[in-house]
C-alpha cells in the first residue's frame, strides 16, 4: 500500500513538473512573438517610404434621408507615400453598411475611392463605423457615415370608392 501511495505521489509529481515546463515554454513563445510583432510595428514605422494614405473627408454625413431612400456614398483617398498601397480588408461595423475598395496596389500619388451603401431600410439615426486596413503608415483608418432615416409617408393601401346607393345595408 505504501508502495502504491508511493509511486502515485512520484507520478503526480513528475506529471506536474512537466505541465509547469510546458507553461514555461508557451509563455516565453507568446512573449517572444509579442516582440516580433512590436519590432515589425517599428520596422513599418521606421521606413520613411510606406505608402500614407490620405482621405478627402473621415465622416459623411447623409443628414436626413428618406426611408428606402439613396444611401450611396464615397470616400476619396490619395496614397501620399513613396511606395504602392495596398488595402487589405475594409471593414464596416454592421451588415446593413455595405464597402466596396479597390483590390490592385494603389501607385504613389494616385487616387481611388471607397464607396459605401447604407441599406436605409431601417428609420432612425445613422452612426455606422467603416474600417480601413493596408500597408499605410497608419493603419487602420476609421471612416464614419451618421444621418437621420425619415419614415416614407406613404399610406399603406388606397381607399376604394364604394357607392353608397349599392350597398346591402341601405336596403
Amino acid at each position: 500500500m505504501k508502495k502504491l501511495v508511493l509511486s502515485l505521489s512520484i507520478s503526480m509529481l513528475f506529471f506536474l513538473s512537466a505541465s509547469a515546463q510546458v507553461s514555461a515554454d508557451k509563455s516565453a513563445k507568446a512573449q517572444n512573438d509579442r516582440a516580433v510583432s512590436a519590432q515589425q510595428a517599428q520596422t513599418v514605422d521606421a521606413n520613411p517610404n510606406a505608402p500614407q494614405i490620405v482621405f478627402d473627408k473621415l465622416v459623411h454625413d447623409y443628414g436626413d434621408i428618406n426611408q428606402h431612400g439613396d444611401g450611396k456614398c464615397e470616400f476619396k483617398f490619395t496614397n501620399e507615400g513613396k511606395e504602392p498601397l495596398i488595402l487589405s480588408n475594409v471593414r464596416s461595423s454592421c451588415g446593413c453598411t455595405v464597402p466596396e475598395w479597390p483590390r490592385q496596389p494603389i501607385l504613389p500619388g494616385n487616387s481611388e475611392i471607397i464607396k459605401v451603401k447604407y441599406d436605409t431600410k431601417r428609420v432612425g439615426v445613422i452612426n455606422k463605423t467603416i474600417h480601413v486596413y493596408s500597408n499605410a503608415t497608419d493603419s487602420p483608418v476609421t471612416l464614419r457615415i451618421q444621418g437621420k432615416v425619415l419614415a416614407s409617408n406613404q399610406s399603406s393601401m388606397p381607399e376604394k370608392k364604394m357607392d353608397r346607393e349599392a350597398s346591402p345595408v341601405n336596403k
